[in-house]
């Protein structure tokens, strides 16, 4: 018995150690993480249609967020806060005439990477490329779409008024019609980008026009403070007694951003991450993940409603198509593809719209206006990650097929996330839907909704209550987990 012990012991440490080495801190980052990290992670339970004979792509919407990107003003300034103050920790720990020996070697001379940069926010190297292959891999698999001459009224490229959204836009329309020009080496040509002026952009910055959703974003900022606290404080008192510094739950918030900016714009992954264990990881990042669910997921139908606009206008890009389609239109005359880029506020929404990475009997609830629980805990497996739903460049694809006269439909739509298929509850848990099924079952349903009935109505006192109500049910759930408690901080535009 002895003997068996010990070797259960011996297998438990080594099974442990062997996922810490199999841990990719990389796919971890929630909605900081790099396109090409998590693109061809897929769900291998869901098995792909096969597109019948016959059937040719004819139409495509694309709506994806921009690239990997530079930190923000805000969090430039935290970061060089955060040196400061690792300089203040190492000499706390001198005083105390503690051994530096478990201090990490970096800590000594850090300073941080955007010391000095007195802009921030915009598209980095890494986002350009992001996009810029994205085009080219996109004109490869649909050559049937992408045949013609170049016009803006048959592919139409919008973005928002945000540059790290229109530089995307244009470094996917480089790959996209790269070889097609006479511009430069590349052969590169001119193309249009066009955006609505931010403070009437309700198709693809339905969040920015909504009030109603502003004032509950804003509303719910200390009660995400409040929920993330005790995670928090966990890891804040682990590292503490590991590195044996007073770490502020304030470090652990900054050297945790810390580690998905080195990360996704660095590849580095040995210091500010190194810090972390992969459970803490985890739980960071599930923190991460709560607060998207709850102000731009399924955690409030107003968070995905407000998109709407954004759907009606898929909808009518594609019945378009189809009428092009039906009344044998001379190829060049009308549009085939809507190319579209903008911001995880967008592509989240819309994703939700469509239905996608629900749990169980989620889509029954949603249908019947009932509330969902929150995502899974770690280690539980949940479907929610940031980092699958939209990291950097994070897209979904929506491709038109018009199939023979014996098909069961003549119209179908195959949706794409991260250029994978992926399945529709609505229409039977498919990802290729009949064009019919997919407008009765999953846009239509959503046009009860108006969007400025929903954005721009004053909420009386008594339709915020059941808020409150919920919130204060969240509050219990949390602190029921023993401290291991959860969420968000301040809304930034992603």
């Amino acid at each position: 018995m002895a003997l068996a012990a010990i070797l259960l012991l011996f297998l438990t440490l080594f099974s442990n150690s062997k996922a810490d080495r199999d841990f990719d801190v990389r796919q971890h980052l929630s909605t900081v993480t790099r396109y090409g990290v998590v693109k061809d992670i897929v769900d291998n339970s869901f098995i792909p249609s096969d597109i019948p004979q016959g059937c040719t792509p004819i139409h495509l919407n694309l709506v994806a967020r921009h690239g990997t990107r530079s930190p923000t003003k805000k969090r430039v300034r935290e970061m060089e806060k955060l040196a400061s103050h690792i300089k203040e920790l190492i000499e706390d720990a001198k005083q105390r005439n503690l051994s530096l020996q478990k201090v990490p070697a970096w800590f000594h001379n850090w300073e941080s990477p955007w010391k000095g940069k007195l802009k921030g926010g915009e598209l980095d190297i890494k986002g350009e490329e992001e996009l810029y292959q994205l085009g080219i891999r996109v004109r490869e698999r649909f050559p049937d779409i992408f045949n013609e001459e170049y016009h803006p009224d048959v592919y139409p490229i919008k973005t928002t008024q945000i540059p790290r959204a229109s530089a995307s836009a244009v470094a996917f329309g480089m790959g996209l019609f790269s070889g097609k020009g006479s511009l430069g080496p590349g052969r590169h040509r001119a193309f249009a980008v066009t955006s609505e002026s931010r403070a009437s952009d309700t198709i693809l910055r339905f969040f920015e026009c909504c009030q109603t959703y502003k004032d509950f974003r804003k509303n719910q900022e200390p009660s995400f403070d409040k929920l993330k606290e005790p995670i928090l404080t966990e890891i804040t008192s682990a590292l503490a007694k590991r590195y044996e510094f007073n770490f502020t739950r304030q470090d652990i918030s900054s050297l945790w951003f810390l580690c998905k900016e080195e990360s996704s714009l660095l590849e580095i992954t040995d210091q500010a991450c190194s810090l972390f264990s992969p459970t803490e990881v985890a739980l960071l990042e599930w923190t991460d993940d709560i607060q998207m669910f709850m102000v731009k997921g399924y955690g409030k139908s107003l968070n995905y409603r407000m998109g709407v606009p954004l759907l009606k206008d898929v909808l009518q890009s594609m019945s378009e198509a189809i009428n092009a389609d039906e009344d044998n239109q001379v190829p060049g005359s009308y549009e085939k593809a809507r190319l579209r880029f903008a911001h995880a506020e967008t592509v989240v929404p819309f994703s939700c719209l469509l239905g996608l990475f629900l749990e169980g009997s989620d889509f029954e609830r949603i249908q019947k206006e009932e509330p969902l629980d929150l995502p899974p805990k770690p280690p539980q497996k949940r479907n929610w990650r940031g980092s699958i739903v939209a990291p950097f460049a994070g897209n979904n694809m929506l491709v038109l097929y018009s199939c023979p006269a014996n098909s069961s439909s003549k119209y179908f739509v195959q949706v794409l996330h991260n250029e994978h298929p992926i399945p529709m509850p609505s229409c039977g848990g498919t990802d290729f839907c009949p064009f019919q099924v997919f407008k009765d079952k999953i846009v239509e349903p959503h046009f009860m909704h108006d969007y400025d009935t929903l954005c721009n109505a004053r909420l009386d006192e008594s339709k915020h209550k059941p808020e409150t109500s919920k919130l204060s049910q969240l509050f219990r759930w949390i602190f029921r987990l023993g401290g291991n408690g959860d969420t968000p901080s301040h809304g930034v535009e992603l």
